[in-house]
């Protein structure tokens, strides 16, 4: 196990993402056997789950601007390997920091003590100056070139933290984050390996050529930056993705195909091709999620903007413009330039559930053909999230909303169905909430996925609205199973208002309060104190039903806080494995040796995929140990005091 420690301050009052259970953990540690209650299924045995999220390794200043979206990427995993002395199932805790650019920057420099990029509370601060923004990017800037010059260990030449979700693809675990490309990491161990570009990795003895993302000449930087959440095509295995930059064309479009497949029989497969762009988007977006069906994708042009240049406008960096559309744009899978624009309310989506093709039968040919696009989405009514992720108050809009458009603070699992018949028009057939209860962190059974996939799986809150809960650090007390296909049907037959209105009404209380076998929503809410993460499925070997197999989440009892809201020193969080048919029994509570602070995305990899990983032939490491010599002339001593002073000052 490891520490990585910083010099100690006199505290100031801590931020809410900084503090109690979202508080950062400096402790890593190797694959350790972990005690546990209950039956393991053996659906588990080979496989390994495992979180990423933001844990900021220069945390010095405790009062200053911070979001829960920043932090150094710490990926935490169990890995469920066998035993073969017991003959069972023995549950392994690891953790470790993402070794990229900025953080091994940060730790070889030891004057730096509050993380080297600037806060994406301050970016999104209305209340931030010109002056302040300027200054901090400049800081920045100073640091990632004087990692450049001589006496730096690690030069920053990406400046993702790849702190934001993990999926597979073609032998690779590849973490994410949308200031960059993705990060690949080896399992079971959580080792850092290095940056994939979407033709080669380093880290891989690959004879490939190519620039890949981002491809070359002065903005490539920029056009490499990837989404967070890219789309694994369950069949094809295809990696599709978009790229969000601040220059035109503000979205492209890059996809993936894996190695050594033959092309799918139904789809024309150019092979992989990189950074299309998409056209008809007018400025720069905060985009961070997609859709992806069988035959085409959805990219959300919504009126979040996320652009720089709003700075010489003297405007904030990211706004929100309530009185714009959002526009849905929908294209065939490798055609982005045919691209459709649907138009409805203002809204924020970050995460999409699931996207789904609908068939007709083609009277001409006798064929079906896909006559509709569908999409499940947490639709948000405004961007209140991003503010309150940095402990921040929305600013009110400066335009006023017509009063038959205002809609409560909310966000609920919403159901978008897009006609994409030939000769008509651009039309949303059907757009409304499934449910009026809160919703978010999406999942599904990855088999299903891109198809009619029946059960989507989320979290909630089970003690006031989403709305209040924006009020505060956000924590889940609540695991949701909703049968999307009954409340599809049911919607359709007795439609809801467009965009306002549920198909079904109840608060979340009423839903935990049924009796109902056959309810459409199951809840499975912790006992009061515990709060958990983002679920996700696994399925059963050689079940029937879709939702046959387990929920597993990272849980905390917060009984562990003290009187100032800090955790104790050997506060520890467990991992929960949940019976997902029913959604009423815990099988087995695994015991972990530390907590795991509340973070973003995870994801399950099964024993198949990390047996079938690409061999790794280097791995990235701390530097820690070595020393540089230099020979100790004048010139030398003045630059290396010079640099110091330089680190001092912008610590």
């Amino acid at each position: 196990m490891g520490e990585v420690s910083s010099s100690s301050e006199q505290r100031r009052p801590p931020h809410p993402y900084l503090s109690g259970n979202f508080a950062p953990i400096q402790r890593v540690q190797p694959l350790t056997p972990c005690s546990y209650t209950g039956t393991i299924p053996v659906d588990l045995a080979g496989g390994e789950y495992v979180r990423n999220g933001g844990n900021p390794v220069a945390n010095e200043s405790l009062g200053r601007d911070a979001h829960w979206f920043d932090g150094d990427g710490m990926l935490t995993g169990v890995s469920f390997g066998s035993n073969k002395e017991k003959g069972a199932i023995e549950p392994q805790f690891v953790n470790q920091y993402i070794l990229t650019d900025v953080f091994l920057s940060t730790i070889t420099s030891p004057a730096i003590r509050t993380p080297i990029l600037p806060s994406i509370a301050t970016l999104v601060n209305p209340l931030s100056s010109l002056v302040a923004i300027t200054l901090r990017i400049l800081r920045t800037l100073v640091l990632v070139l004087l990692s450049h010059l001589p006496g730096s260990k690690k030069a920053i030449k990406k400046i993702s933290v790849a702190n934001t979700a993990i999926l597979y693809h073609d032998g690779r675990a590849l973490a994410t984050c949308e200031s960059g490309p993705p990060m690949r990491v080896a399992l079971p161990g959580l080792e850092t390996v290095g940056w994939f570009n979407g033709e080669k990795c380093e880290g891989e003895s690959s004879a490939a050529a190519g620039a890949g993302f981002g491809g070359k000449g002065p903005l490539s930087f920029f056009r490499e930056w990837t989404t967070a959440h890219p789309r694994v095509d369950p069949q094809s295995k295809e990696l599709l993705l978009f790229h969000s930059t601040f220059a035109p064309p503000y979205i492209q479009y890059s996809i993936i195909t894996p190695s050594g497949r033959n092309p799918s029989s139904n789809l024309s497969r150019p092979g992989k091709f990189f950074n299309a762009p998409v056209p008809g988007i007018q400025s720069a977006k905060m985009m961070h999620d997609f859709g992806v069906s069988k035959s085409h994708s959805i990219i959300m042009d919504l009126p979040l903007s996320l652009d720089p240049l709003n700075l010489a406008k003297n405007k904030p960096v990211v706004a929100y413009d309530p009185t714009s559309p959002s526009r849905f744009g929908i294209f065939p899978r490798y055609e982005p330039e045919k691209v459709r624009w649907f138009e409805t309310r203002a809204c924020c989506i970050f995460h999409t559930a699931n996207s789904w093709d609908s068939f007709v039968l083609d009277p001409a040919s006798g064929e079906e053909r896909v006559n509709s696009i569908n999409m499940l989405a947490c639709r948000l009514t405004s961007a209140s999230l991003v503010f309150s992720a940095g402990a921040l108050a929305a600013p009110v809009p400066t335009k006023s909303v017509p009063d038959d458009e205002k809609e409560e603070e909310q966000c609920r699992l919403y159901y978008y169905n897009f006609s994409i018949d030939q000769g008509e028009k651009n039309a949303i057939r059907h757009q409304w909430a499934l449910s009026a209860i809160p919703f978010e962190f999406p999942s599904l059974r990855d088999s299903v996925s891109m198809s009619a996939a029946r059960y989507i799986y989320g979290c909630s809150v089970s003690d006031s609205s989403f709305g209040a809960a924006l009020g505060r650090a956000v924590k889940m007390n609540a695991l949701v199973k909703v049968d999307v296909r009954s409340l599809i049907a049911k919607g359709k037959q007795d439609p809801p208002v467009p965009i306002s209105g549920c198909v079904d009404t109840r608060t979340i209380a009423e839903v935990i309060a049924s009796s109902d076998m056959n309810d459409p929503i199951k809840v499975f809410k912790m006992p009061d104190g515990w709060y958990a993460q983002e679920s996700r499925f696994v399925p059963r070997q050689n079940g029937v039903d879709e939702d046959d197999g387990w929920l597993l989440s990272y849980v905390f009892d917060e009984s562990q806080l003290q009187d100032d809201g800090e955790c104790k020193p050997d506060a520890k969080s467990e991992l929960w494995i949940i019976e997902a048919k029913s959604m009423t029994k815990v099988v087995a509570k695994v015991q972990l040796p530390q907590r795991v602070p509340y973070g973003l995305h995870g994801n399950w990899f099964s024993k198949e995929d990390i047996q079938h990983q690409k061999p790794i032939e280097r791995l990235r490491s701390l530097p820690i140990g070595h020393k540089e010599r230099h020979p100790m002339l004048p010139i030398w001593q003045a630059w290396m005091s010079l640099r110091s002073m330089v680190e001092r000052l912008l610590a």
